[in-house]
């Protein structure tokens, strides 16, 4: 986590177990955890929905005889005392030569799967490299909300679950780097999640030394921040039923979401880690402080507790610790024209976008007139993009630079123009696209590039709203109130 006033306040290693681990996890039930077929049966006893076993093999004779071609066409093999995502092999199908297809199309023949398995046995995976057996089990099937957030593998879902309240949670994502898993450690995505509302808030992924705030997905360019979990309530109440079935007083419910079964409980983690905390920006100890000795009857109280607490303080912790500003996706900005005079406009904050774009009659107004004379000469006619990006440059000196936009209507170059703005009373200097904008609804819409001092919360009023609140008349007695709200058209693109 950066440098901040709250860092005295982030939950080590040491002070997690002494304090919390120890005298909230009996041994016997961190063994229970630690074992993954017998966490599934405790849960199905309990009506707790965990992927379908298929199989368990424990024994070199067991290997031997076993037929895999007679589990399912997609399975998952992996150890059951296994830790951090090792030794874990997803077959997503067979081919007609008898291989399997794991991540990446790549192939594996039956003498693979039975040499892995071997090493499973071995305990090669295992805690403690202790002897262990390997479970077959269903493979989740990539829910339709998750896949713009996912690199060929599956997102997971962690949420720290201490004394029955879900304290802290976050989406975890694969990546190219992670190899497909959901691990942190091995390259993975975390993201921060408002225990209250279900809305991602803040990314962060391994760097070279240090972990690194990021606003996209590396792989698929998703936006990361401002996401809503579907389900969010129930699988919260999901994870502290899972918790309170364990045993554990402290522990991390790994949670997926199935295209078919809804959430599922993936694992129970007797020492969760403490990544957490950075994509939260949020420290463990000040929350886990909060519910500590509360006597908690039911899950569906924990999880009330857990939202009254931490959901209102969520955006006063991510701008203080993160110093970056919390706006909507609609606000309104102060444009500064060449001749430095004031133009305040209604913009679209749009993540989606890699750059700002602006609309040509607004140029004008901030003193741009020539270049927009250029535009209407070259675009029209689709000259543009038969130029050199430095033969377009060097028609004026306001043309600071030309680039290249893929979009479903083709690709095209545009022109950039210098701009300042002021939004949310923070200076922006950079540069903007100019294109013809009458149709749309806003005439600039601010891109990814030009929003790294801010997080965008979907859920959070705009200030177009805010003054339109302020300035709106009485409703005469009698009549009904209305609420109206600002919305982008589909159209509106960068």
């Amino acid at each position: 986590m950066k440098d901040t006033p709250n860092r005295k306040k982030i939950l080590g290693m040491n002070k997690r177990s002494l304090v919390y681990l120890r005298p909230s996890n009996r041994k016997r039930y961190v063994r229970l955890a630690d074992n993954k077929l017998l966490t599934k049966k405790n849960l199905k006893k309990a009506n707790i929905p965990t992927p379908n076993l298929f199989a368990v093999i424990s024994t070199r004779r067991e290997l031997l005889e076993f037929d895999w071609h007679k589990l399912p066409e997609s399975f998952v093999i992996k150890p059951n005392l296994g830790f951090g995502g090792e030794g874990i092999i997803i077959i997503y199908g067979h081919k007609k030569n008898g291989n399997f297809v794991t991540g990446g199309g790549k192939e594996l023949t039956e003498d693979d799967l039975v040499i892995h398995t071997s090493n499973i046995l071995d305990g090669n995976f295992s805690l403690g490299n202790a002897p262990d057996v390997a479970i077959c089990e269903q493979r989740i099937q990539l829910s339709s909300f998750m896949k713009p957030y996912s690199y060929k593998g599956i997102p997971d879902l962690r949420i720290v679950v201490y004394n029955k309240v879900p304290v802290m949670a976050m989406l975890r994502l694969p990546t190219k780097r992670s190899g497909g898993k959901a691990n942190l450690h091995q390259g993975g995505v975390g993201v921060g999640i408002d225990i209250a509302t279900g809305r991602t808030t803040h990314a962060v992924a391994k760097g070279f030394w240090l972990e690194k705030d990021i606003d996209l997905h590396p792989d698929t360019r998703a936006p990361l921040r401002g996401v809503s979990i579907p389900q969010w309530k129930d699988i919260l109440l999901l994870a502290v039923r899972a918790s309170i079935v364990s045993g554990l007083g402290y522990s991390g419910i790994d949670i997926v979401l199935d295209k078919e079964l809804g959430p599922l409980i993936l694992e129970i983690n007797a020492r969760p880690g403490l990544s957490i905390q950075n994509a939260n920006l949020s420290p463990l100890d000040d929350r886990l402080k909060r519910v500590r000795g509360l006597k908690i009857e039911t899950a569906e109280r924990g999880v009330k507790i857990a939202q009254n607490l931490f959901g209102g303080e969520i955006e006063q912790e991510i701008e203080g610790m993160s110093g970056k500003q919390i706006i909507s996706t609609t606000e309104k900005i102060t444009l500064i024209s060449k001749d430095n005079k004031k133009i305040e406009v209604d913009a679209k904050i749009d993540t989606g976008a890699d750059i700002t774009s602006m609309d040509i009659d607004l140029a004008r107004e901030l003193g741009f007139d020539e270049v927009v004379n250029i535009y209407h000469k070259l675009h029209p006619s689709g000259h543009i993009n038969t130029m050199k990006p430095e033969e377009i440059m060097k028609m004026h000196d306001d043309i600071i630079d030309v680039k290249t936009i893929h979009s479903s209507h083709g690709t095209t170059q545009r022109i950039l123009i210098p701009l300042t703005f002021y939004l949310a009373d923070i200076k922006v200097v950079t540069k903007t696209t100019i294109i013809d904008r009458k149709h749309l609804t806003y005439r600039i819409i601010i891109g990814n590039r030009d929003l790294k001092n801010f997080l965008v919360d979907s859920s959070k009023t705009s200030s177009i709203l805010r003054l339109k609140a302020k300035v709106k008349k009485p409703t005469p007695t009698g009549s009904s109130d209305s609420t109206s709200s600002t919305t982008a058209t589909k159209n509106d693109k960068p």
